[in-house]
C-alpha cells in the first residue's frame, strides 16, 4: 500500500466465506488483493502466519475487527521455507499470551517458549539454554509457570521438524484462544498487537534490503522494501483493487 492506507476500509467478518458477496475474513481479503483464487489459505502468506491471522480475525470482536484491515497488505508476499519463521511466530504468540492467560495455559505457553528457543538455538547455532531477552522477561512475569516448564522440559527435546509440524500450530491456537478468553478488560488490542508483532518478526527474518526490516506501513510512509533471496518481495497493493475488494465485501462503518 506504499505505506498509506486508503480511505475505504473493509468490513471483515468471522469464518470462511464462499465468495466476496458473502463477506471476507482477513486472509480472504488478502487472497483477493494478491490476485489469487478466493481463499482463506492463499499461497501469498506463510501458512503459520496465515493461521495466526485467521485466529485473530475470528477471536476479535466485531467492533474492533476493522482495525485489523490495515495489516492485510503486510502479509501479502510474506512467506518462505525457513523453519525459523515458524519458531518465531510461535514465540510471538507464547510471549504475548503467557502473562494474561489462565494458569493451565500459562504452563503450556511457558513450555512453548522454552521449546521454541531450543529450536531456534539449534537452527541458528546458539549455545544451549540461550533465551532471547523478550522470552526471559515473559517468563519472569510468571515464575511458578516458568519453574514448572523448566522441570517439565528436562531431558525433553523436540526437533525443528516436529516443532514446525505440531508444536508451533498448537502454540498459536492456544495462545490466541487464551488471550481472547483472558480476564482482561479488552483482549482486542492484545490480539492485534500479537499479529502485528508476528508480521514484524517475519519481516525481520526475511531481511528487507532497504529500510530497517519493519513491515510496510509500520510507522513509516516508505515504499515496501525489497526482500533478498531469503524470501519474495511483498506485493504492492493496487489502490483500485483495494477499493474493488471493499465494494464487493462491504465497507466498515
Amino acid at each position: 500500500m506504499h505505506g498509506q492506507m486508503p480511505p475505504a476500509m473493509p468490513m471483515l467478518s468471522r469464518g470462511k466465506h464462499r465468495n466476496p458477496s458473502k463477506g471476507a475474513c482477513f486472509m480472504e481479503f488478502a487472497s483477493y488483493l494478491a490476485g489469487e483464487r478466493w481463499s482463506d489459505h492463499p499461497s501469498c502468506t506463510h501458512p503459520l502466519l496465515a493461521g495466526l491471522a485467521r485466529l485473530v480475525n475470528d477471536h476479535t470482536s466485531d467492533a474492533a475487527r476493522p482495525r485489523l484491515a490495515e495489516l492485510i497488505p503486510s502479509v501479502i508476499g510474506l512467506t518462505g521455507d525457513d523453519p525459523r519463521l515458524d519458531a518465531r511466530i510461535a514465540l510471538c504468540a507464547a510471549r504475548a499470551a503467557l502473562p494474561v492467560v489462565a494458569h493451565e495455559r500459562q504452563l503450556a505457553m511457558a513450555v512453548s517458549i522454552l521449546s521454541g528457543e531450543h529450536v531456534l538455538a539449534e537452527l541458528e547455532g546458539r549455545r544451549a539454554g540461550y533465551l532471547d531477552e523478550r522470552s526471559r522477561q515473559a517468563l519472569d512475569q510468571v515464575p511458578d509457570a516458568a519453574r514448572w516448564a523448566y522441570t517439565f522440559g528436562r531431558g525433553v527435546r523436540i526437533s525443528p521438524k516436529g516443532f514446525r509440524r505440531y508444536a508451533a500450530p498448537n502454540t498459536v491456537q492456544l495462545a490466541v484462544r487464551g488471550i481472547a478468553q483472558a480476564c482482561v478488560s479488552d483482549p482486542d488490542p492484545l490480539l492485534r498487537d500479537l499479529l502485528a508483532d508476528a508480521i514484524d518478526e517475519c519481516w525481520a527474518l526475511l531481511r528487507p534490503v532497504s529500510g530497517t526490516g519493519a513491515r510496510p506501513g509500520a510507522g513509516s510512509a516508505a515504499e515496501p522494501a525489497t526482500v533478498t533471496a531469503a524470501g519474495p518481495a511483498p506485493a504492492a497493493v493496487d489502490p483500485a483493487r483495494w477499493a474493488d475488494a471493499c465494494r464487493l465485501t462491504g465497507l466498515s462503518a
